[in-house]
């Protein structure tokens, strides 16, 4: 016999829409989350994505969450899904060596900028993971754990992630020494022990004081030195 009461069916997506939905009451939106992938990795480069979910959730995201909670396969099927169903979306991917040059953080801000200046529908708000990003086209608010929060930031998560997870891949192709398909970048033990022994690669953060400590050892000096002779 089944159970009486019937027990709900909790969906995820109803309760992270809470705060977009709030804001297009008061007549703020459309609502524009902002998320960022890579920012704490050594090598590839940050990818930021804003996206304008459509003012109900589709039953089809009924499982989106901060990207960091979900599997691959399940982060890759809400993906799919985002870039059919989001009223907006886009995605700006800031290389290696621009983040040298402007510092992780102001990378970062200046992403969210750009991804926000991209969509396709001017959005009315925007929230953010975390914490705030002058310069934006609308209001904006910095939601603490905003991924996990609101539902535009957890699509905005997903789209940042998939997309630096699917260029760390072909860059594995590119570079198998360094594993990057398995660590994405992010300062492993295993990454550290072939970065120790390859030296860094032009897809790495010089800036990390992890890879400039492997610069410094005599070896990769002159690796790096003969690279540059042959190069000129």
């Amino acid at each position: 016999m089944s159970a009486w009461p019937p027990r709900p069916v909790i969906r995820r997506s109803s309760g992270l829409k809470t705060m977009e939905s709030a804001l297009v009451r008061c007549g703020l939106g459309p609502v524009a989350g902002v998320d960022e992938a890579g920012r704490g990795a050594c090598a590839g480069p940050l990818v930021v994505a804003a996206c304008i979910l459509g003012p109900r959730v589709h039953p089809s995201l009924d499982r989106l969450d901060d990207s960091k909670k979900l599997t691959e396969r399940l982060r890759e099927e809400l993906y799919s899904i985002i870039v059919r169903r989001a009223a907006a979306w886009n995605v700006v991917v800031i290389p290696a060596q621009e983040v040298d040059d402007l510092g992780v953080h102001v990378a970062n801000i200046e992403g969210m900028r750009r991804a926000v200046a991209g969509l396709s529908t001017p959005p009315g708000y925007v929230l953010t993971d975390g914490f705030r990003v002058p310069g934006l086209p609308a209001p904006s608010l910095p939601v603490i754990g905003g991924d996990g929060a609101a539902a535009c930031i957890a699509a905005a998560s997903v789209l940042a992630k998939v997309t630096r997870d699917r260029m760390m891949v072909e860059l594995d192709r590119e570079l198998p020494e360094y594993g990057f398909a398995v660590h994405k970048g992010y300062s492993t033990q295993t990454h550290m022990a072939a970065l120790a022994e390859h030296g860094p690669s032009p897809h790495h953060r010089w800036s990390w004081a992890n890879v400039r400590s492997v610069c410094g050892q005599p070896a990769i000096r002159r690796r790096l030195v003969a690279d540059e002779a042959d190069a000129g």
